[in-house]
């Protein structure tokens, strides 16, 4: 049987007297890849930020796993990769393995020393993204699709079973983008249920198994051939301008 992992249930969100998010009826199950896609300003940023406990709702309710967020106390079972380039100093002093073992902070605390086991983890999430050559090597040397790969790594080693991307391959190659896309498609036939916010709807598309695209409120919610399928007015109407659409070849 398949499990509802978010439920949100007629959430509202207000910045002041702006309204953010009106009455937005969502669910995430498990197993699924979602694309979230909408306009700057549209709330994707303010949805994550819900997600992550990091706001609470003006109204509605939000459930995590089956349980009301204010009572979710297993935080590690979300992993959250943001925007490297917001968000990431190049010129940080860390190894590698130095920004993985972060990943660990949310179980262990800051002042915990890494057990054996622990650091075994962090070597097998380095692993998994495969930059294990990389385990030493400064992060600020690596290229734009290596430090992602890393920062899902750091995700990773907390063991997640949700893991949410904001715009994650922004100021990526466009062929590192493709690797970037393979290694999540391997993530998910694991079993990790994926939410990935991008501009990039021709892309998004092409990767995701279900498209939700949000302006304030949802306007869509289906599978990406359902979503392709819609008019150029259709998508203008959700976006509230004029969208020209970029086809991607693949």
């Amino acid at each position: 049987m398949v499990s509802t992992i978010v439920d949100m249930q007629n959430v509202n969100f207000h910045y002041g007297h702006r309204q953010a998010l009106e009455n937005v009826n969502f669910q995430i199950n498990e197993g699924e890849f979602i694309g979230l896609v909408g306009p700057n300003g549209g709330g994707k940023t303010t949805l994550i930020k819900l997600l992550l406990g990091l706001e609470k709702p003006s109204s509605g309710e939000i459930s995590l796993f089956g349980v009301p967020i204010q009572k979710y106390k297993q935080k590690n079972n979300i992993g959250y990769v943001s925007q490297k380039a917001n968000s990431f100093n190049r010129g940080f002093p860390a190894t590698v393995t130095e920004v993985v073992a972060m990943g660990l902070t949310a179980k262990l605390g800051y002042f915990k020393r890494l057990s054996k086991q622990h650091r075994l983890k962090i070597e097998q999430a380095i692993e998994h993204v495969g930059m294990s050559e990389y385990r030493n090597e400064n992060i600020g040397n690596l290229s734009g699709g290596q430090q992602q790969r890393i920062f899902i790594a750091r995700a990773l080693v907390g063991e997640p079973k949700l893991l949410i991307l904001d715009e994650p391959t922004v100021g990526v190659d466009a062929e590192n983008v493709e690797k970037f896309f393979d290694l999540l498609h391997e993530l998910n036939e694991e079993k990790i249920t994926l939410l990935l916010v991008t501009h990039d709807i021709g892309t998004m598309t092409h990767h995701a198994s279900q498209v939700v695209c949000l302006n304030k409120t949802l306007h869509f919610h289906g599978n990406p051939s359902s979503f392709k399928s819609l008019s150029k007015e259709q998508l203008s109407d959700f976006y509230g301008h004029p969208l020209n659409l970029v086809t991607h070849q693949h």
